[in-house]
C-alpha cells in the first residue's frame, strides 16, 4: 500500500500549503484530460486520495495514527468530479449556480459629461466682477420620462438571455479542462433589462439636447487662463444620471490706457514740458471715475504717482491694489521762431550743463517694464 506522503512527494510533517502545491503540480501532469495513460489515471486516482486524507486534519491525524487504509474506501475520490472542479477549488470558479459573487449588471444612469465654455471679459469686468447669464448646449432632462427612458406607463423587462445578470457565461476546453468565461451581454450591452418601449422624445436616452441659460457670479480678480468650476452645471447624465460640471475659461481683453501688475492698475500720463516744470493739477478718469492728481514741479519721466485702492480686488481677498500712474515728460519737437527764442533765452538763464552720463540706479529703467509686456 503506497504511502500518501510519498504519492505526494512530501515529508510527514509537511505544511498544508505544501501538501496543496505538491498536489497542484501532480494533479496538472497526471489528469485524464491531460495524460490520458492508464498509468496515469491510476496515479492520479492516488494522488487525489492522498490528498484527500492529508488536507483534512482529522483525516490526517487518523492516518497518521494507522488508519485510512482503504485507498478509495469513504467515497475518497468522490470529492473531486473532474479537473473543472480542481480548477475551482484552486484558481476560482464562479458558474451561475456557484454562489459566487459574479459581474453585477451596468446601471443606465451615469455621470454627464463636462462642460467647457469660453467667457470674455473686459478689465472693469475684473476689477469688480461680474455677472454673466450664459447660453449653453447641452443635454438636459427629458420631460417626457423624466429620465426612465421608457414610454410613459410601461417599463424596463428582464433580458431573456442573460436573466437579469447582465453578463453571459461561455464554457471552454483547454489543457486545463473547461474554462468558464464572462462576457457582456450583447443584447441588454450589460444592463440585465431591456427597453420595449424607449420613450418618443429621447429615444430612449433618459436626456435630450437642448439649450439652457446658466447664471453666473465671476468674482473679481480673474484673469486670462483661468477657469472657473460650477459642479453640477454641466450635461445630465443618461437615463437622468447625476450633471457633470461647467468650467468656464476666462479670456481678459487688452484695455486702451490700463493694464493688469498683480492686484494694481499701471497706466502712463503724459505731461507737457511746462507741466513738468512748474507742476499742475489734473484729473484722469480710472475705471471707476474720475481721479484728480497732482503733479508736483520738477517731475521727471518715469516718477510713478500712486492711489491707493484704485486697483483690483483680489481674487481671495478684498483689499484693493492701487492705481499706479508713470509720468512721460513729452518733449516739443516743432517750435516757432519765438518759442525757440524763450528756450534758447530759458537755456541761457539756467546754464543748463551739457549733455552727459548719469549715476546708474538700479531699477531707474524697470520702473515699468512689465506694463509694456501686456
Amino acid at each position: 500500500m503506497a504511502d500518501h506522503y510519498e504519492v505526494l512527494g512530501v515529508e510527514r510533517d509537511a505544511s498544508p500549503e505544501d501538501i496543496k502545491k505538491a498536489y497542484r503540480r501532480l494533479a496538472r501532469q497526471l489528469h485524464p484530460d491531460v495524460n490520458p495513460g492508464e498509468d496515469a489515471s491510476e496515479r492520479f486516482k492516488l494522488v487525489t486520495h492522498a490528498y484527500d486524507v492529508l488536507s483534512d486534519p482529522e483525516q490526517r491525524r487518523r492516518y497518521d495514527m494507522g488508519g485510512d487504509q482503504n485507498p478509495f474506501g469513504g467515497g475518497g475520490a468522490a470529492g473531486f468530479g473532474g479537473f473543472s472542479d480542481i480548477f475551482e477549488t484552486f484558481f476560482g470558479g464562479g458558474g451561475q449556480g456557484g454562489g459566487g459573487r459574479g459581474p453585477r449588471p451596468r446601471s443606465r444612469r451615469e455621470r454627464g459629461q463636462d462642460a467647457l465654455v469660453r467667457v470674455t471679459l473686459d478689465l472693469g469686468d475684473v476689477v469688480f466682477g461680474t455677472h454673466r447669464d450664459l447660453e449653453v448646449d447641452t443635454a438636459v432632462l427629458c420631460e417626457t420620462c423624466q429620465g426612465a427612458c421608457t414610454q410613459p406607463g410601461t417599463s424596463e423587462v428582464t433580458c431573456d438571455i442573460c436573466h437579469g445578470s447582465g453578463h453571459v457565461q461561455r464554457t471552454v476546453r483547454s489543457l486545463l479542462g473547461n474554462v468558464v468565461t464572462s462576457a457582456p451581454c450583447s443584447v441588454c450591452q450589460g444592463h440585465g433589462t431591456t427597453i420595449p418601449y424607449p420613450c418618443g422624445t429621447c429615444q430612449g436616452q433618459g436626456r435630450v439636447r437642448a439649450r439652457r441659460t446658466v447664471s453666473v457670479d465671476i468674482p473679481a480678480g480673474v484673469e486670462s487662463g483661468l477657469r472657473l468650476q460650477l459642479p453640477g452645471s454641466g450635461e445630465v447624465g443618461p437615463a437622468g444620471g447625476p450633471n457633470g460640471d461647467l468650467y468656464l475659461e476666462i479670456t481678459v481683453e487688452a484695455h486702451e490706457a490700463f493694464s493688469r501688475e498683480g492686484d494694481d492698475l499701471v497706466a502712463t500720463l503724459e505731461v507737457s514740458m511746462p507741466d513738468a516744470i512748474l507742476g499742475t493739477n489734473t484729473s484722469i478718469e480710472s475705471l471707476d471715475g474720475s481721479v484728480d492728481l497732482e503733479v508736483r514741479p520738477g517731475v521727471q519721466s518715469g516718477d510713478v504717482l500712486t492711489i491707493k485702492g484704485r486697483g483690483i480686488t483680489p481674487l481671495r481677498g478684498s483689499q484693493r491694489g492701487d492705481l499706479r500712474v508713470g509720468v512721460h515728460v513729452v518733449t516739443p519737437t516743432r517750435l516757432d521762431h519765438r518759442e525757440r527764442a524763450l528756450i534758447e533765452e530759458f537755456a541761457k538763464r539756467t546754464k543748463a550743463p551739457k549733455p552727459r552720463l548719469a549715476e546708474h540706479q538700479q531699477g531707474m529703467f524697470s520702473k515699468f517694464r512689465d506694463r509694456f509686456r501686456h
